[in-house]
């Protein structure tokens, strides 16, 4: 399982949220929004939890079901505007790319974006400079699901999360079919061990 140990960048929530007896992991949601974001939501609602959404600017249009994500108690963030390896690509370029996602996102939803992720987990000093200076805080993840990999063996998904679970743990998956196929039996399989879910604040900078 993927685990970053930059501290430039957040991979835990107990980077920005205060720890308590009660352990917490925070499930993440890259790549949408997707056909699947409503059944995703569904499941969510259902489990009385919060997660967050990291979008490419590209997908979002007025008719996908932002509004829904955002009066359910969910985090909009980006995840770039078409999802280039941005270590690929200048300062300015980076930049660019960064800032038309943040616009789309804000354009839409009405709401600030705080939130960024780089795509394939991807970046550089660059691509940091430039999410501060756009005023983002930049999030990873300690736990990949790799549900990208597991079309034919969702089950795995579940195996991964589960069995690598750690206090304050930000977990990668993607608004994928299988994702969503297999989401209610991970959440409950999560609860199961004592963890609640939870989101990163509003606002914060790193």
């Amino acid at each position: 399982m993927y685990d970053s140990k930059d501290q430039r960048v957040i991979s835990n929530a107990y980077q920005l949220i205060p720890k308590s007896r009660e352990k917490k992991i925070i499930l993440t949601f890259d790549d949408g929004p997707s056909r699947n974001l409503d059944k995703i939501l569904d499941i969510l609602k259902i489990e009385k939890i919060q997660a967050m959404f990291f979008w490419q600017a590209r997908l979002l249009h007025s008719k996908r079901s932002w509004k829904r994500v955002l009066d359910e108690g969910h985090i909009i963030a980006t995840h770039s505007f078409k999802h280039p390896n941005l270590t690929k690509l200048s300062y300015q370029e980076q930049f660019r790319e960064i800032k038309k996602s943040i616009q789309k996102i804000e354009e839409i939803t009405g709401k600030p974006v705080v939130y960024f992720r780089p795509p394939f987990g991807q970046y550089n000093q660059e691509t940091l400079l430039a999410a501060k200076q756009l005023n983002l805080t930049t999030v990873m993840w300690s736990l990949a699901s790799l549900d990208w990999k597991l079309k034919n063996s969702p089950e795995t998904i579940v195996k991964n999360v589960v069995t690598n679970l750690e206090d304050g743990a930000i977990i990668l998956l993607h608004e994928l079919e299988q994702t969503s196929n297999i989401l209610m039996e991970l959440i409950r399989s999560i609860k199961t061990q004592g963890y609640a879910f939870g989101v990163l604040p509003n606002s914060a900078k790193k």
